[in-house]
């Protein structure tokens, strides 16, 4: 069974020393979505909803979080992105907004907490805004979709 990479041989949590890996392009993205009412779907989409643009905002909320993700997730190393991306779209067959993120690096660590935290927090976003016509939302299938980069190398989701 393989072992925690960031437990100690006495059990404690550390922030694992990343200094002697190589730095490679890593590439991570994630998924998510927000399932409302169909009227809450047509109200965000139509730019009507009480608190502004409901994906402009979520889209720059999840960009934003990624950029901080060593300050929310403990043991998180700082790390510079090269790129964030936020791709949130209406899917009526839910109803509701599908979101993903793409985060991009040249470093020694991955980036698939950032990609993760891009996008719960663009659902959240997306969950505070239109809360007042629909408290009933539910944030789902917050996941990793795939990575690439470093000396694990490629790992893509079986769907």
């Amino acid at each position: 069974m393989a072992k925690l990479s960031h437990i100690d041989k006495a059990g404690a949590a550390r922030m694992v020393d990343v200094g002697a890996k190589a730095v490679t392009a890593r590439v991570a993205i994630a998924e998510g979505a927000v399932v409302m009412k169909a009227a809450t779907l047509d109200l965000i989409v139509s730019g009507n909803a009480k608190k502004g643009d409901v994906i402009a905002t979520a889209r720059i909320a999840g960009i934003m979080a990624a950029k901080r993700t060593h300050e929310l997730i403990p043991l998180c190393h700082p790390i510079a992105l090269s790129s964030v991306t936020v791709d949130i779209e209406p899917d009526a067959a839910l109803p509701g907004l599908r979101v993903r993120a793409t985060t991009k690096v040249a470093g020694q660590t991955g980036v698939e907490m950032e990609a993760l935290t891009a996008v719960s927090v663009a659902c959240l976003t997306i969950y505070d805004m239109a809360k007042a016509v629909d408290r009933g939302m539910e944030i789902t299938g917050v996941r990793l979709l795939e990575k690439r980069g470093g000396k694990s190398g490629a790992w893509k989701r079986k769907v």
